[in-house]
């Protein structure tokens, strides 16, 4: 493979072609993902608070009603902004798996919350599982987690500028 391919498939995978490490590209989006997601459900709480006409109105639930679970959408936002929050702006490890937990349980909370808006439902699902791989899917660079999710980077895998011979 050229050095041209290899770069571009590096760059198009995650990963810096100098070091090897993921860069935080995938971990920018999903946070990206998890704001949006935040903002999305918040207005989907509200207007199932308020009983706006958006919804079905002969719809069925497991349990509860439309007004319960647009309490549970809201409170969902509200966690997902301050992961958001935590991973875009802090950088924080316990923001990005605060968003994966969260934006599991948004996928679970969106599968009962079908019966009322079923293809903005299965929207926020597909989203959902977007933000989770891209939560999970390359380690830390702080720590220099490697791609494959290895643990600490090996000395051999970072190049280090050559060191003069002793004389």
């Amino acid at each position: 493979m050229s050095t041209a391919a290899r770069h571009q498939s590096e760059w198009a995978a995650g990963r810096s072609p100098r070091t090897g490490l993921a860069t935080p590209g995938l971990v920018t989006f999903a946070g990206v993902l998890l704001a949006l997601l935040g903002f999305l459900n918040g207005l989907d709480g509200i207007a199932a608070i308020a009983r706006s006409h958006v919804f079905f109105g002969n719809a069925h639930y497991v349990f509860g009603d439309l007004r319960a679970w647009g309490w549970v959408m809201l409170v969902l936002a509200v966690v997902q902004l301050a992961a958001a929050y935590g991973v875009l702006v802090a950088r924080a490890e316990w923001a990005r798996w605060t968003g994966v937990v969260v934006l599991g349980l948004n996928v679970f909370a969106q599968m009962a919350f079908i019966p009322s808006y079923p293809f903005w439902s299965l929207t926020i699902i597909a989203i959902d599982v977007l933000g989770i791989y891209g939560l999970t899917a390359y380690g830390s660079l702080d720590r220099g987690v490697t791609p494959s999710g290895g643990g600490e980077a090996a000395p051999a895998d970072v190049p280090q500028a050559p060191r003069p011979k002793a004389a």
